[in-house]
């Protein structure tokens, strides 16, 4: 085939992962406020759309073999698709973790809060922050930036702590607190398990670009 040819089908094999992040990233949003708001319709709307989010991720994943079989690329070329490859795999388990959270929002209903969010929507914030920067670095083959998100987990895993902490002293002074504070412990665990799993888009992304594999996800869970 032409490289114009194969040029142009990893360019929308590129855009179709950069679709399927964006599916991903809103899912997050949403069930994280879904938990702030109490809102189990939210939640629901987002336990829902994760059908779609598998579907474009196997439509993808079909893509990536069509674009190998008929295409035959070599070295870089098939680096990258592989490479993708990975990372749509992330993203639909890193919505799933987004499922997870709105699950446990159904579960809290309408309980009143124990405490304010605060550390959780920290988190949010820092693991979709991250997840999108790793997207770009991938699509601008940033190495160096891709490292340096993997090294943000750091700032994750200390929040997770933190919640534990502050979560386990609730339960120790008030019994009635310990079946909600440990499903938002849960839901701290599931962004948690986000942020990993960013770290291993940023892996992909570098070994894309270097064709050496680094193992930079190293979180204690």
């Amino acid at each position: 085939m032409p490289r114009v040819s194969l040029d142009k089908d990893l360019a929308q094999l590129k855009d179709d992962m950069l679709s399927l992040g964006s599916m991903v990233e809103k899912a997050i949003v949403q069930s994280v406020e879904a938990l702030k708001r109490r809102d189990p319709a939210l939640a629901r709307q987002v336990i829902a759309e994760d059908k779609p989010i598998d579907m474009k991720r196997f439509e993808i994943e079909k893509e990536t073999i069509d674009l190998i079989a008929t295409q035959q690329p070599m070295a870089r070329d098939l680096r990258t698709i592989l490479a993708v490859l990975a990372i749509i795999y992330e993203l639909e388990r890193i919505a799933d973790h987004a499922e997870g959270i709105s699950r446990i929002v159904l579960l809290i209903g309408d309980e009143p809060p124990i405490k304010p969010l605060i550390d959780i929507p920290r988190m949010t914030e820092k693991a979709v922050s991250m997840l999108r920067r790793s997207l770009t670095a991938f699509m601008e083959q940033d190495v160096e930036t891709a490292r340096q998100i993997c090294g943000e987990d750091d700032e994750v895993d200390a929040l997770t702590d933190q919640i534990y902490r502050e979560l386990l002293l609730f339960m120790m002074q008030d019994s009635k607190t310990v079946t909600q504070a440990t499903r938002l412990i849960w839901v701290s665990h599931n962004l948690e398990r986000i942020a990993d799993r960013v770290t291993n888009i940023c892996e992909r992304t570098i070994f894309m670009v270097t064709g050496k594999y680094e193992e930079l996800n190293v979180s204690k869970y």
